[in-house]
């Protein structure tokens, strides 16, 4: 990160990568608990690769697949560590699968962010808010609707067939939980950003000072 909007240096990228990917082991894992009463801390998975979008646009080629790749190991060992099949888990089903273009839109989605960000302005919080729900909601869409008409697991225990009225229901009842997680992982994540940012310019700006003198 840089006090401009400079493209990041190649060591900069691969330390923002490595920051999203711990974030997103220790979250989607549940390592990270917050007592026994609260539980572990939420997914930030989305946040993940929002934030990815903005600060590794240049690098989709590479980073999307990596953390798509890390997102797929992570479910595997929580699972397997539970003692139970991979592929006959209820979370995995030809649906599964749909988290490919889901979490593409949530790294469109800060991509395109990155490429209206002209600074730390009233305007790029409009677009930030804007653009994290947009996307948010996109994935929301595609993972919640495709887990729905594909999977068989959640059938099991309804009492009612597949329908729309029972799919609008179903994205009703769970979609401020996912698409507000994801925008408070993003906000938290936009104020380091800020943080960041103006220490850096403390720093030039000091810097710069005491060359001239």
């Amino acid at each position: 990160m840089t006090a401009t909007d400079s493209p990041l240096s190649a060591s900069w990228r691969f330390g923002l990568f490595a920051i999203l990917a711990i974030v997103m082991i220790a979250t989607r894992s549940n390592l990270i608990t917050l007592g026994t009463h609260i539980g572990s801390l939420p997914d930030a998975s989305w946040a993940v690769f929002f934030i990815a979008g903005f600060y590794l646009r240049g690098s989709v080629r590479w980073a999307f697949p990596a953390l798509m790749a890390l997102a797929v190991a992570i479910d595997y060992f929580v699972i397997t560590r539970a003692g139970l099949s991979f592929w006959s888990h209820y979370c995995v089903s030809p649906a599964y699968w749909f988290l490919v273009p889901s979490y593409a839109a949530l790294w469109f989605g800060g991509a395109w962010l990155r490429q209206r960000y002209a600074g730390i302005h009233t305007r790029e919080l409009a677009l930030l808010l804007g653009s994290v729900v947009v996307a948010a909601s996109v994935c929301y869409l595609i993972s919640n609707g495709s887990y729905y008409w594909l999977s068989d697991h959640w059938l099991a225990g309804s009492a009612s067939p597949r329908s729309f009225a029972g799919w609008s229901k179903n994205l009703g009842d769970w979609y401020l939980s996912f698409v507000g997680m994801a925008l408070v992982y993003v906000v938290v994540a936009a104020v380091l950003h800020v943080l960041t940012v103006q220490a850096l310019r403390w720093l030039l700006a000091g810097a710069e000072g005491k060359q001239r003198r």
